[in-house]
């Protein structure tokens, strides 16, 4: 088993590489972190006549936006009737539509940048792990349509039977809207067409301080050298460190896990999961999976929230999560196993905001492949005025105290939240 990013190993992308170019010493522009935030925002920059520059500690795309399951799907980390609760209804009317609106939004971004990402939109089912989970589904199925004006299916365990080769779930729920792609692919062809377009791509460089000025400007210093820019979004979701220490404590990392398989025979793929869906469960500590392009049964999931497990014993775990379910994969190897680190808030929810003058977008909570793809759009339609207000930037971004740079507090949550699926 290769220690290594399928998606990226499969793409033969580890040879990715920026044009030569020299350090800029200012720009309109300056963008922290390559992944779907940032490549999104700049291209709409761009596009709005600004000079940009996206600056990475690593190569381009390097973390969680090449490190997925490359699903996209409605809804965010929060619950949308938490949400509701939390905001009232016409918020939750929004966030929930943003959503949806994320995916298509995706699309556009793939067909309009002719990016070959492997995107197809094949649904999604959403699996009762639990008796007492499914029992729950019909009120929620109801709820969305009763308060929102939005359609899913529940299927009875028996109905589950056309959608998974597996006896190991109680129910479910699909809907048709989502879709699923390679992730490096994505990114990597995001990379190619913004640079395309005069984005200025810097890779392996750290920013080290952020300074601002009486006059409005921010000095970005770097090993390479110093950048001057009008204005600086920072786009490092669950890598985002102490650059801007205001900002920290609003976002704590969550490490999940992922192993892939060798390809399956043809028949098996159409046993397995005959609509080649994107697939969740209803556990606490979810697993999610999919067949990839070339009929590679990909499984991540995690039972811990730390990011630095061994990959090895991950995939062991993984392994046996899968092969439970289904035992058809025990005549089979796992060729890959990787990590990628999600970017938590305490209200489980996605923000835009400033800290000290310096814009962001985080907490995307597993769902950034379609929701940091808008944020993205959106942060840079705010900075160019072609919106002038975003439900994300609107609600309170809340941080807690015992919250500064160590996610000491980690461990008790995971053995909580073993606790919730024991006994739920």
């Amino acid at each position: 088993m290769k220690i290594d990013n399928f998606w990226i190993d499969e793409s033969s992308l580890h040879s990715f590489e920026v044009n030569e170019l020299d350090f800029p010493s200012s720009i309109d522009v300056a963008i922290i972190g390559s992944g779907y935030t940032g490549l999104n925002c700049a291209r709409i920059l761009k596009k709005a006549g600004m000079s940009v520059a996206v600056i990475d500690q690593h190569r381009i795309g390097w973390g969680a936006s090449s490190r997925n399951g490359g699903m996209a799907t409605p809804g965010l980390k929060q619950s949308i009737i938490k949400i509701k609760k939390m905001y009232g209804i016409e918020y939750a009317k929004e966030f929930w539509q943003s959503s949806i609106d994320a995916i298509d939004l995706l699309e556009d971004v793939i067909i309009d940048e002719n990016i070959n990402c492997d995107w197809q939109r094949n649904g999604h089912c959403s699996l009762a792990f639990k008796q007492s989970h499914y029992d729950k589904l019909d009120g929620y199925i109801q709820w969305l349509k009763n308060e929102l004006n939005y359609e899913q299916k529940l299927l009875t365990k028996s109905e589950l039977k056309t959608e998974i080769g597996s006896n190991s779930y109680y129910g479910g729920i699909t809907d048709e809207i989502s879709g699923g792609l390679n992730p490096a692919k994505y990114i990597y062809g995001l990379a190619k067409s913004v640079e395309r377009d005069g984005v200025k791509l810097i890779p392996n460089t750290r920013v080290n301080k952020i300074h601002s000025s009486d006059q409005g400007m921010f000095e970005l210093i770097t090993a390479s050298g110093s950048l001057k820019a009008n204005e600086v979004v920072i786009a490092t979701n669950g890598y985002t460190d102490s650059i801007l220490p205001g900002l920290q404590p609003k976002v704590f990392p969550v490490g999940s896990y992922i192993i892939v398989s060798e390809p399956l025979p043809k028949a098996l793929q159409d046993k397995l999961s005959p609509k080649k869906r994107m697939f969740y469960d209803s556990k606490w500590f979810l697993n999610y999976f999919r067949l990839t392009s070339d009929g590679r049964m990909l499984w991540g999931g995690r039972n811990d929230l730390s990011t630095n497990l061994d990959l090895y014993e991950s995939a062991d775990l993984l392994k046996r999560q899968v092969r439970t379910i289904f035992p058809e994969l025990n005549d089979y190897q796992f060729t890959h196993s990787w990590n990628g680190q999600l970017g938590i808030t305490f209200d489980l929810m996605p923000h835009i905001g400033k800290v000290n003058g310096v814009h962001y977008a985080l907490g995307y909570g597993g769902h950034g492949l379609s929701i940091a793809t808008y944020l993205g759009i959106e942060i840079g339609k705010l900075i160019t005025g072609q919106i002038e207000r975003s439900p994300y930037q609107e609600i309170p971004h809340p941080t807690m105290f015992f919250y500064r740079k160590s996610t000491w507090f980690l461990p008790f949550v995971a053995r909580w939240y073993r606790f919730l699926d024991w006994i739920s």
